[in-house]
């Protein structure tokens, strides 16, 4: 069953003197971030709303709530935010990376396991999914050339195999 709340970035520093903070988003556009109205702090998921975020040169800058001021924007410095799966709208087929670990790898010709999603690379022309547990262990970059088809809910992505890999 898929995590309820999904990592999207750490609380790196405060922003100003009212109380904003400095978050380094992990989605794949800070923009992403801007758009919850939200958030969940920590391995507790309280929930703190958000009253405004933009993004700054790479980087959210959030207003939250409550946090007015810099020692109380401090006291946040180094959490982990999340978000609540049901408040994200992902395009049709569109799936997080969080539910592509643990995937079984299976050859899309034969239907032969090739191993488990154990990692992903987040490269800056693509991702890379790392898979072990097989004979081998393979890296398969996360494009339509070598990912047939990616099928969470059935718990598995099926990999056309390239000569060489």
């Amino acid at each position: 069953m898929p995590a309820q709340y999904l990592e999207v970035g750490k609380i790196t520093n405060v922003h100003g003197v009212m109380g904003e903070v400095r978050v380094q988003p992990w989605a794949d556009s800070p923009e992403f971030l801007c758009k919850f109205k939200t958030l969940y702090v920590d391995q507790s998921h309280w929930p703190i709303q958000v009253e405004r975020a933009r993004v700054h040169k790479n980087m959210v800058i959030i207003k939250f709530q409550g946090i007015c001021d810099v020692p109380s924007a401090l006291a946040m410095r180094n959490a982990i935010l999340y978000i609540d799966r049901k408040d994200a709208h992902l395009p049709q087929g569109a799936f997080f990376l969080a539910d592509i670990y643990g995937l079984e790898a299976r050859d899309a010709q034969s239907g032969q396991v090739l191993g488990k999603v154990e990692d992903i690379l987040t490269l800056p022309a693509n991702n890379v999914y790392v898979i072990r547990g097989g004979e081998r262990e393979l890296m398969i970059p996360a494009v339509p050339q070598f990912i047939e088809e990616t099928n969470v809910e059935g718990g598995y992505l099926k990999i056309h195999m390239m000569e060489g890999l």
